[in-house]
């Protein structure tokens, strides 16, 4: 049986895609019958108007395994914005902890035990976009969840690499700042 997984915490940023497809899952991952399963039941429990949490599904009534609440970060006042969200995105987040389970960043048999909670930005933009690609939208989205899902379990980056790297890197905004570009 594998080590109990308390809390873990990761993060991944996927672009390239055309203009409003980015993701950026942020997730916590652990025990079901720990911190997170306590914070998992309360965010599941305590709805807020136009930041619904809801589990991240295969389908209409398939969930998935270790069961995922989806929180978005952005407010959803669009009903086409929660489409995308509800559909493409959810069913993406979906395989995207599938795939981290097939890639053993998971462990199978930990899948009943364990729960991720994942703020998921999806950028407004979307519910205006005419030619919106769903499957590249998808395919993104998919990919950055199983990557945030690998940086957790793997506590990555390590402090090591961020002592060692901490000058050379520069926020992409501040840099933009900087840059007088916003």
């Amino acid at each position: 049986m594998s080590e109990r997984i308390v809390m873990r915490v990761g993060e991944s940023l996927i672009a390239g895609g055309p203009p409003g497809t980015a993701a950026e899952p942020e997730v916590i991952i652990g025990e079901l019958d720990g911190p997170v399963g306590t914070a998992f039941a309360t965010l599941l429990g305590d709805q807020v108007k136009g930041h619904s949490r809801v589990l991240a599904i295969m389908n209409t009534d398939i969930q998935v395994r270790p069961s995922t609440l989806m929180v978005s970060k952005v407010t959803v006042k669009d009903e086409r914005y929660t489409n995308i969200l509800m559909g493409t995105v959810q069913g993406a987040i979906a395989n995207g902890v599938l795939d981290a389970v097939r890639n053993g960043d998971i462990p199978k048999e930990k899948a009943n035990d364990l729960g991720i909670i994942v703020s998921v930005w999806l950028n407004p933009m979307v519910a205006k976009a005419d030619d919106l690609d769903h499957k590249i939208l998808f395919d993104i989205h998919r990919k950055a969840m199983a990557s945030a899902i690998h940086k957790a379990m793997n506590n990555e980056p390590d402090i090591d690499w961020l002592l060692e790297n901490q000058e050379e890197i520069t926020h992409k905004y501040y840099q933009m700042g900087l840059d007088g570009k916003i």
